[in-house]
């Protein structure tokens, strides 16, 4: 099997996104977990922005001239971000994925990163064991909760929308409990 990679671009968006909705859809199902995106269009809209961001490096992987894959390294701040990676379920098991990861960890030796970080499913072994296998190490454990917010008030504590005038202080705390600057991220975000 013989998988060319290359640059992603803006017309990577629908396949790369119906792929990432597929794949998340599949190991979520296998393991009886709620899906990561609500439909295809979500994830292609979520692609589509990391395709068109000067901060998001990308790869795609081909097989015989059609897209099976792609990989993101979020290059926004000090310590470089992976994913999401995803690979066709029907190609699986078959190397891509190891690629695609082996690339982005060369772009990163290349610029120079301090440090990678990604975020991983627990109940996916297989890409578990992929990326104990090169090099990465389980550091804590992240649960998603999902349903409605409490609504609850607490006396002397504000929930508002962030602002750019917030931005220092929430990188403040971002050095501090992570250890390194997400500013890139945070301005994004707000």
């Amino acid at each position: 099997m013989h998988v060319t990679l290359r640059p992603g671009n803006a017309a990577d968006a629908q396949p790369c996104g119906a792929i990432c909705y597929e794949a998340f859809k599949t190991i979520a199902e296998q393991h009886n977990f709620p899906l990561d995106f609500p439909s295809p269009a979500v994830a292609t809209e979520l692609l589509a922005g990391l395709l068109a961001h000067p901060g998001f490096y990308a790869i795609v992987a081909e097989l015989d001239g059609r897209v099976v894959g792609s990989n993101f390294l979020d290059e926004r701040s000090t310590v470089a971000g992976i994913g999401p990676i995803t690979v066709e379920p029907a190609v699986q098991n078959r190397t891509v994925g190891r690629q695609l990861m082996q690339h982005v960890l060369d772009r990163v030796t290349q610029r120079r990163f301090p440090g990678v970080r990604l975020v991983q499913a627990a109940y996916h072994n297989r890409s578990l064991a992929l990326y104990a296998r090169v090099g990465f190490v389980a550091r804590e454990p992240l649960s998603t909760m999902q349903g409605a917010p409490l609504a609850v008030q607490m006396p002397g504590y504000t929930v508002r929308p962030a602002t750019e005038r917030d931005l220092d202080a929430c990188n403040q705390v971002c050095v501090h409990v992570h250890g390194h600057d997400r500013r890139g991220e945070l301005l994004d975000a707000i």
